[in-house]
C-alpha cells in the first residue's frame, strides 16, 4: 500500500467526505470503544522481553485489546480515541481537508492559512498508547520498529482463528494480529495485512505518518499514509 501525492483526485475525495460508519468487525478481545480513559483507572497490561539490544519490552497486545489476537481500537495518528469514520474531515487536526493542518506541520504548503510548527513526532498528549495505558507506554518510533525486524525470526501464523504475525526472540512470542486498517472506505484488508502506527511523521510531507506493516510477505518500516486513517497501535515501554 504505498503511500500516493495525486493531490488532483482531491475534489474526487471530497465527494466521499462523509466517510464511513464503522461496522461491528471482529474485535477478538477488545472492546472497540476504549479510546481516552477519562481520568479512570490506568489499565495493567503486560510486555513481553524479546531480548532486544536496547531492552524495549512490547506490549502482548494491541492498545484498546485484552488478549494478544484482538485487534483492539483503530486510530487517526496524533489521536487518542476510535471513532466511527476516519477522513480529513473528521481528523482531529485539521479544519476538514488535506491542505489545512493545525499540528504537526512542517510544511507550510499543508498547515491551515500556512501555519507551522515543526512537530514531527508524537506529543504524549497525542500518543493513543500513552494516554490509554499511562506514561509508561508510547507508540514505537521506526528504530524500534527495525530493531523488533533485525533481532527477531518471524512468521505468518493463524492464532485462535486470527492470521497476523508472530515475532521469536529470547525464548519469548510477540503477536501481531491482521487487523487491516480504516479509511473513507471503512475497515479494509482484515485478516491480510497489519497496520501499526508508529511515532513520526513523513520527513518531506506532513500529511503522512509513518507506519509499520505485516502480512503473508514478511514486516516492514518502509512506508507512510495518510495520518487520517485508522490504524492499530502496539505500544512499547522501556525495561524498568
Amino acid at each position: 500500500m504505498k503511500a500516493t501525492r495525486l493531490y488532483t483526485l482531491l475534489a474526487l475525495m471530497m465527494i466521499f467526505a462523509a466517510g464511513c460508519t464503522k461496522p461491528d468487525e471482529p474485535n477478538n478481545g477488545g472492546d472497540n470503544g476504549g479510546g481516552n480513559n477519562g481520568g479512570g483507572t490506568t489499565p495493567v497490561m503486560e510486555s513481553v522481553d524479546l531480548g532486544l539490544p536496547s531492552g524495549t519490552l512490547w506490549a502482548t497486545c494491541n492498545v484498546g485489546a485484552d488478549t494478544p489476537e484482538g485487534y483492539g481500537d483503530y486510530y487517526a495518528w496524533a489521536e487518542t480515541s476510535p471513532k466511527d469514520h476516519y477522513y480529513w474531515n473528521t481528523y482531529r487536526y485539521c479544519k476538514g481537508l488535506i491542505g489545512t493542518l493545525t499540528k504537526y506541520c512542517n510544511v507550510a504548503t499543508f498547515g491551515y492559512n500556512g501555519f507551522t510548527d515543526d512537530l514531527t513526532v508524537l506529543q504524549p498528549d497525542d500518543d493513543a498508547a500513552t494516554v490509554n495505558w499511562g506514561s509508561d507506554w508510547r507508540t514505537p518510533d521506526l528504530e524500534q520498529w527495525e530493531e523488533l525486524i533485525n533481532n527477531t525470526t518471524y512468521e505468518w501464523v493463524k492464532q485462535n482463528e486470527v492470521w497476523g504475525l508472530a515475532f521469536h526472540g529470547n525464548g519469548q512470542s510477540l503477536f501481531l494480529p491482521a487487523g487491516g486498517y480504516f479509511d473513507i472506505r471503512g475497515l479494509t484488508e482484515l485478516g491480510e495485512c497489519g497496520y501499526y502506527w508508529s511515532n513520526s511523521l513523513c520527513a518531506d510531507d506532513p500529511v503522512y505518518a509513518n507506519y509499520f506493516i505485516v502480512n503473508t510477505n514478511g514486516a516492514f518500516t518502509s512506508d507512510f499514509y495518510r495520518r487520517c486513517c485508522g490504524f492499530s497501535v502496539r505500544a512499547v515501554r522501556s525495561a524498568q
